[in-house]
């Protein structure tokens, strides 16, 4: 293909994700209602616990509301839309992989998909721990008015780091199948991710929930575990097919 035949490709799939988009986001626009009521759950437990007049969400422009609505509709469009953008990219970048490549690719995207969503799932249940949480160190005679774009960004930051920190261990196998790390080089710093891991859980979670902690740093370490596993077998193959290379060659 010649470069403009390349840039008008490029432009009808882009053109296809935006539709895409665009219909998730419609779709996550009509249920915006229920998402604010979802994240909103740790605002009505504190003001059950200690009073409607100890903590509210702010709305304090007059297009506030229907900010929020867009912003969740993005987010969630984009996840709705997921499927359709991922396939005009991989539609789009295909024809110049390599068949090794394509399979490096389809394998990392069925890990690394799942693993994000199971790190989603988890931070959506730790999330309203550290809310109440923190609400807990305002003073009795004073009141929270949570603005509504930093809580949003707040728990939307919160899922997407936790998510992310599930997906790492994909990526210590990607760099292990480029040849940047070996099996062996994963295991050897155990130390340091059951140190990282910890840290983060006890940073990601309430300092009295030590069960959330502990089963946030527990999941983490045993995904480094696997990561390393599954380099260490990826090693052994490829040594294997090394030798029978050189013998082949002495042969």
């Amino acid at each position: 293909m010649t470069l403009a035949q390349h840039l008008v490709e490029l432009r009808r799939r882009l053109t296809i994700a935006v539709i895409g988009l665009v219909a998730g986001m419609i779709i996550a626009f009509l249920v915006s209602d229920v998402v604010i009521d979802l994240i909103a759950q740790p605002i009505e437990i504190i003001a059950q616990e200690r009073g409607r007049d100890f903590v509210e969400l702010n709305f304090d422009t007059v297009t506030s509301g229907f900010d929020l609505r867009m912003r969740i509709a993005f987010a969630i469009g984009l996840l709705i839309s997921a499927p359709v953008w991922l396939w005009q990219i991989w539609a789009f970048v295909m024809p110049g992989l390599t068949r090794k490549e394509v399979n490096y690719t389809i394998w990392f995207m069925v890990a690394a998909v799942p693993l994000f969503f199971a790190g989603c799932t988890v931070g959506w249940f730790i999330v309203p721990h550290v809310i109440e949480l923190m609400a807990g160190f305002v003073p009795d005679t004073a009141a929270s008015f949570y603005k509504y774009d930093y809580y949003y960004d707040f728990v939307f930051k919160m899922l997407l780091v936790i998510g992310v920190a599930f997906v790492l261990p994909v990526f210590l196998v990607a760099l292990n199948l480029a040849g940047i790390m070996s099996g062996r080089g994963i295991l050897k710093g155990w130390r340091v991710a059951v140190l990282v891991a910890t840290t983060f859980a006890a940073l990601a979670t309430p300092a009295a929930d030590v069960v959330s902690m502990l089963l946030l740093a527990g999941i983490m370490i045993v995904l480094y575990v696997a990561a390393a596993g599954v380099s260490l077998l990826f090693d052994r193959r490829r040594s294997k097919r090394e030798a029978a290379l050189l013998a082949d060659g002495s042969g």
